[in-house]
């Protein structure tokens, strides 16, 4: 989607500021919201494109006026009143009205080792990539409602392919429903000027990862 997390090529958010000797959290509270997205995952009550797309569909003011890990709290939050597992007058009140829901799984202190390991995304290929290093292909012109890994400032733009990365789950397919979808993922390298205009650095490069639906021979 054309959502307010999509900023690549955006004006108007100042330099990005590094923190020196950043901490892994700046508050304790920042650690429980990983813990309880780490256990929310395990239940397999949704995965982690879900995540995402929950977190992209914040109204914008919400989502720029937030820190990080907020964001995540209010994305877990809205999801698990979307799944059922909370209402939000629950949420509101900070105790359960009634039983819990039932999950898939739930996250023990055995499993912790496992829930802290992202899944593979690797799939067996079912047919032959159709691009090759070198190949000029273009991105597609799209503007889906959905969630997406293909960035705005990258659509309807010629690039080439650097490096095939294998067959991977399809974040756009699971999210439409069809979780068995596979798509090969490409690198592809767009001349800074064909992004950005003839302003540009004429020495910049830029690549992204791309899957094989966004792309078409040139």
């Amino acid at each position: 989607m054309n959502g307010i997390h999509d900023l690549g090529g955006m004006h108007g958010f100042g330099p990005v500021v590094q923190e020196a000797r950043e901490p892994y959290f700046h508050a304790p509270w920042e650690g429980r919201v990983l813990a309880l997205q780490r256990a929310l995952l395990f239940t397999r009550t949704w995965n982690l494109d879900a995540f995402r797309d929950s977190q992209e569909r914040l109204p914008a003011r919400v989502y720029l006026s937030v820190s990080y890990y907020h964001r995540w709290l209010l994305s877990l939050n809205q999801s698990a009143v979307e799944h059922g597992l909370v209402t939000q007058d629950e949420l509101d009140a900070g105790h359960a009205s009634g039983p819990a829901k039932p999950v898939e799984r739930t996250l023990t202190l055995r499993d912790v080792d496992i829930a802290k390991i992202r899944g593979p995304f690797g799939r067996t290929p079912t047919r032959e990539a159709r691009f090759a290093p070198g190949d000029v292909v273009r991105t597609l012109n799209m503007n889906p409602v959905g969630h997406t890994r293909l960035p705005r400032y990258a659509r309807d733009k010629i690039g080439r392919i650097e490096s095939v990365r294998g067959c991977h789950a399809y974040p756009d397919g699971i999210m439409a429903g069809d979780r068995g979808d596979a798509q090969w993922l490409y690198t592809v390298a767009f001349d800074g000027r064909t992004l950005w205009g003839e302003d540009a650095d004429p020495s910049l490069t830029v690549s992204i990862e791309a899957f094989e639906p966004y792309l078409e021979p040139a």
